[in-house]
């Protein structure tokens, strides 16, 4: 049986539009035309249209509140001069378009006329259809209010100010940075492409900065440096900061002195102005003899930044590259609290956000807390509802290599690098990324994938030499250079890049640490060092911010140290430096991290326990002492034949077995087991 509505409900039940039309048909036409006023945005007590005001005025129509009572009365009006939003439709439905917009056009007027803005009002204009030049730019004024802290709603803005009839190119540049701003790169680049092909463009400065930080996320630095070039000096203006940032990206120093000359000031003394001022000027000390001097700059120009809380369109923002100046100069402790700072403060907005986190992990990497670089790293996936822009996601995925290598998972290394090697094809080489490309040059020797890396490399060194090779910049590339030689097992291909660690290290001494730990490497991969050598480099390594490579070298010293002495000594100096336990140097397949990495060796210092060799089978025997001979999983299976899985399977084994808490550890385990059932000759 069907629900009989109760009077109540039929009460409350909102009117059928039929009814409403009905309603509006028998009401006098001076009711229908106040209705008409309300519903277009007029208010009360006025003032209202002028045909209804002169009606009004000469009798032809009755009076103000004679005309409310009776829209109240028949229930069209509700108390307060609200007109019913299924009123309003059905007035402005019934009401022919062109009336509708004249009488919103006299609107517009009343509120010029009184100096009142329009606020939400215009909004509403613009998206029922009202084509008005005065509507239109009071949205474009409230976009460009928007546009530095609120950039999708600036987007919207503009939007509608299209619709009002506002004109496409001159809107173009700052409808881009709205859209590049909310991680829209595809939208921004198609707006300013119509843009910049327009004979004499309007806005050209920021419509340039917003292609070159489109080119710049999306991994082309050398296109935004393109883009300022087309420019030129002569238009650039107080783009002149951003210009040099990109040109020194992609080496071209005397471009970026053109565009940015030595000593310039800043275009105004606002904060803006101020701090790109300062990072052109900090990146151009970087470069030098004396590049310490540059970091203090870049850093005080992030700060600004932070201050102001804009978000302006450039290819990189002041506190990433204080943190790449602070980790090329062995400060990952700096690197992370800048790159923190940043984030917190929003510096350069939603879209650079996953940029600083990143950073923070790479820092957090580097001084081997992977808990805190993971933690970093989720947090840069996550921040915005896009995937993660072309830069950023190399710099995710090297990260992502960094923490296997360091790890010792190889599974997760080769996963890792198959994803890199997919990042690598959406990117170029510039003098920002460099540490990533150095993590990746460590990671293809390790798994003798050195040709698909090799030309972005040559691109690397050339970028250094056109730069002169500024040592702050060359310093981790080089040691990277010496890790994979020595993975690669090139000792030829060490020698130049250590030789230049050598040279730097007169004025810096983060180089001086790192041709120390390259020198010991050497020596310990020759079988003639010295323990207290060795150590010496490992710590040095650990006082420029890198523990894990400290203690892989104590390690890995350690596992072929000939004096038990040496070899307690250089364990316990490993444990210093990597406490953790899970210590990287777990091999790869057919090619072990420098024949064994470092760690701790739980239990292995004086007075502990000897490991019993009884726990393995002969099998595991002989397999261990190939793996103390330093053989490969294959070199392992081709001597006993077994397949290299096999071999991997009892070295799995017998690192359970004993205890070990990684390779290197793993090592001197076996090495004392072995002793203990055949002990050495007196």
């Amino acid at each position: 049986m069907p629900h009989q509505a109760t009077p109540a409900e039929e009460a409350s039940a909102p009117p059928h539009p039929h009814q409403i039309a009905n309603q509006l048909r028998g009401e006098n036409a001076a009711v229908r035309e106040l209705l008409l006023a309300l519903s277009v945005g007029f208010t009360l007590p006025g003032p209202l249209p002028e045909e209804l005001e002169r009606k009004m005025a000469d009798g032809q129509a009755e009076g103000m509140e004679a005309l409310v009572a009776r829209a109240e009365a028949s229930g069209l009006l509700q108390p307060g001069g609200t007109v019913a939003s299924a009123v309003q439709k059905a007035v402005l439905t019934a009401t022919p378009t062109p009336r509708v917009q004249a009488l919103q056009r006299e609107l517009v007027g009343c509120y010029a006329a009184e100096d009142r803005p329009l606020g939400e009002l215009a909004r509403e204009l613009a998206r029922s259809g009202l084509a008005d030049q005065r509507v239109a730019a009071e949205l474009e004024k409230a976009g460009d209010r928007a546009l530095e802290h609120h950039p999708a709603l600036a987007g919207q803005l503009y939007d509608e100010a299209l619709l009002a009839g506002a004109d496409e190119m001159v809107t173009a540049a700052r409808r881009a940075q709205s859209a590049w701003a909310t991680g829209d790169l595809d939208s921004a680049g198609r707006i300013i492409d119509t843009l910049l092909i327009c004979p004499d463009p309007p806005d050209l400065q920021r419509g340039a900065d917003v292609s070159a930080a489109v080119w710049a996320q999306r991994g082309m630095l050398a296109r935004s440096a393109d883009v300022y070039s087309w420019l030129g000096p002569e238009r650039v203006g107080p783009s002149g900061p951003a210009a040099a940032v990109a040109l020194i990206g992609h080496g071209n120093r005397a471009g970026a002195e053109a565009m940015f000359p030595a000593g310039s000031a800043p275009s105004s003394p606002t904060f803006l102005a101020v701090a790109q001022a300062q990072t052109a000027t900090g990146l151009m000390e970087s470069l030098s003899a004396e590049p310490h001097r540059g970091l203090p700059l870049l850093i005080h120009a992030s700060d600004t930044l932070n201050a102001s809380g804009a978000a302006l369109p450039m290819p990189d923002v002041p506190g990433a590259l204080a943190a790449l100046v602070a980790l090329h100069s062995g400060e990952p402790h700096l690197a992370e609290a800048i790159a923190q700072t940043a984030a917190a403060a929003g510096q350069g907005g939603d879209a650079v956000k996953p940029r600083l986190f990143l950073l923070q992990a790479w820092a957090a990497m580097q001084q081997n807390n992977p808990d805190e670089a993971r933690l970093a790293i989720n947090e840069a996936s996550k921040t915005n509802h896009w995937p993660l822009v072309p830069r950023d996601e190399f710099l995710g995925v090297a990260l992502e290599v960094g923490l296997a290598r360091r790890s010792g998972e190889v599974h997760g290394l080769i996963l890792a690098w198959e994803r890199a090697r997919e990042a690598m094809l959406h990117t170029t080489v510039d003098l920002y990324n460099l540490l990533p490309w150095g993590e990746l040059m460590i990671a293809a020797a390790r798994l003798r994938e050195t040709r698909r890396i090799s030309h972005y490399l040559e691109e690397a060194w050339k970028l250094l030499r056109d730069l002169d090779n500024p040592p702050l910049w060359s310093i981790p590339l080089h040691w990277a250079a010496v890790q994979a030689a020595l993975l690669s097992e090139s000792p030829a291909d060490v020698a130049p890049h250590a030789a230049a660690l050598v040279r730097a290290g007169d004025n810096s001494h983060f180089a001086s640490q790192l041709a120390s730990a390259g020198k010991a490497w050497v020596s310990v991969l020759a079988g003639s060092f010295r323990a207290a050598d060795v150590e010496a480099a490992a710590r040095g390594l650990n006082a420029v911010g890198m523990p894990w490579e400290g203690a892989r070298l104590a390690g890995h010293a350690a596992a072929r140290a000939d004096e038990r002495q040496d070899m307690l000594r250089l364990l316990s100096c490993a444990r210093d430096l990597h406490p953790q336990g899970n210590s990287p140097g777990a091999s790869s397949e057919g090619q072990p991290e420098v024949r064994g990495a470092p760690g701790s060796a739980q239990g292995s210092g004086n007075g502990a326990v000897r490991p019993d060799a009884s726990v393995l089978s002969e099998r595991e025997k002989e397999v261990a002492r190939l793996v103390l001979e330093g053989k490969t999983y294959r070199e392992i299976g081709e001597t006993i034949y077994i397949s290299p899985r096999t071999a991997e399977h009892h070295i799995a084994r017998m690192r359970r077995r004993l205890g070990a808490e990684n390779r290197s550890d793993l090592l001197v385990r076996l090495r004392l087991a072995l002793e203990a059932e055949n002990p050495p000759d007196e």
